[in-house]
């Protein structure tokens, strides 16, 4: 069984599953570092520049734009780059493949900037990445109902290793991967005025940064962090503790699930496991559920959540926020033999790489199992993973396997993922880690 945990963040395209426990001591805020002076941009040259050769036959993966160089790849080094540095990929035929950024000290030894020979890296070649990243989200309106949004989500946007979240003036950037620590000062600088930022701060805090020999940072880059900061979704406000909250304060990918869950709450007793600051219940509330139970580990998260329910004026007595061990709740629940016309289950991450994934599967199955037994007949289970080492097809035997031995049958009624803003690059399926299922108790 897994120990339930809260959700520090892990890597910068998921959660943590560092657990679902109170947040950590606040870190005293860094004071705003002067822009470091880059000398020697990319010349787009890439015979003049540092070079990595692959191996017989190691070219495939790039050739098919997968933008990631793992060490097993690699046949040898020219020159010496620093890590962080842009170097050019060739095939041992010389072919040129892609400028990446260098890590020696990593597993992915490269993580591509840009596929053409011509290209330049340097501050142009991230104003229009981002400013790319902006328009597309323009385009899909995804400021229509949130002053809410993942501004760059790393791989997907072209910038390997890049996380940003805005929440209305306040940009939260993560950083893990050498090559975007490299250009940290150029991208803060190109953020605050593409996206006219009145705080830029730095949650490059996560324990996935050791891997790639980065030491952890968290404080103010640009601006003032205001006293207060509100995200507003779909009307409904939520408080976001960008300094010391969850990943970068909330759970943006969560955005439409949210919806989707006010819609289909009316009268029914849910209960919301790993709660975090309420999002999912507040959506409940708002949508008519008789009842919502909501279960954190965190104290402070569950506070927060309260005082969301208060601004926004609903329900306080059809809301009840239990502080406990999510595993040892529904096991209680489960001898007492109380039941739930909706549970939701939305855990930290249990496989942050496919090396954690046959203990991961333990521990969904042996959650999802408590929430059938725990279901009415005719009841809702939405159950999410947002592991990376656990694949969609993977999470649904899981889940399936989970019905067999609680003794039910149930139906697939949504495939359920990440919010558009979350883009997930064709030939990056690891960037699509948020993955859900909404069942229905036949």
């Amino acid at each position: 069984m897994i120990e339930t945990k809260s959700r520090k963040p892990r890597n910068e395209q998921g959660r943590s599953r560092a657990g679902n426990r109170d947040f950590r001591k606040r870190r005293p805020q860094q004071e705003n570092a002067a822009p470091r002076v880059l000398t020697a941009p990319r010349s787009g040259d890439s015979y003049a520049e540092p070079t990595i050769v692959l191996g017989e036959g190691r070219e495939r993966a790039l050739q098919r734009r997968h933008p990631w160089v793992f060490s097993g790849a690699i046949a040898h080094v020219d020159g010496k780059p620093a890590n962080g540095q842009t170097v050019a990929v060739r095939s041992v035929a010389g072919e040129f493949l892609a400028w990446a950024a260098y890590n020696a000290g990593s597993q992915i030894t490269a993580r591509v900037w840009s596929w053409r020979e011509d290209e330049v890296i340097d501050a142009a070649y991230f104003q229009r990445k981002i400013t790319n990243a902006l328009n597309a989200r323009d385009s899909l309106s995804m400021a229509r109902d949130s002053s809410g949004m993942r501004v760059i989500h790393a791989e997907s946007d072209g910038l390997p290793g890049l996380i940003v979240d805005k929440y209305g003036d306040v940009l939260v950037m993560q950083i893990g991967s050498a090559g975007v620590e490299y250009w940290r000062e150029t991208i803060a600088d190109v953020l605050q005025v593409v996206c006219n930022a009145g705080c830029i701060y730095e949650r490059s805090d996560s324990e996935s940064r050791g891997l790639e020999g980065l030491q952890e940072r968290n404080g103010v880059m640009r601006g003032t962090l205001p006293a207060q900061v509100e995200v507003v979704e779909h009307g409904l406000r939520f408080k976001v503790d960008v300094a010391d909250g969850q990943k970068t304060g909330f759970y943006l990918d969560q955005r439409d699930n949210r919806k989707l869950t006010e819609t289909l709450a009316h009268g029914k007793t849910l209960l919301n496991c790993f709660c975090y600051t309420g999002g999912f219940s507040l959506y409940a509330l708002r949508g008519g559920a008789k009842s919502v139970l909501s279960i954190d580990a965190s104290a402070e998260a569950l506070k927060i959540a309260e005082h969301n329910l208060g601004v926004n004026g609903l329900d306080a007595s059809a809301a009840e926020w239990q502080c406990d061990d999510v595993f040892q709740a529904l096991r209680k629940f489960r001898d007492q033999g109380r039941k739930f016309d909706f549970i939701i289950l939305d855990p930290p991450k249990f496989a942050p790489t496919a090396a954690f994934a046959e203990k991961a599967a333990r521990g969904y199955k042996d959650i999802n199992l408590l929430g059938f037994k725990l279901l009415n007949p005719g009841g809702l289970l939405a159950t999410y993973s947002c592991s990376g080492g656990i694949s969609e097809d993977l999470f649904q035997k899981i889940i399936a396997g989970a019905a067999l031995d609680a003794g039910v049958d149930a139906q697939i009624v949504h495939h359920l993922h990440a919010s558009a803003d979350h883009p997930v690059l064709l030939s990056f399926p690891e960037g699509a880690y948020l993955k859900g299922l909404l069942l229905k108790i036949t």
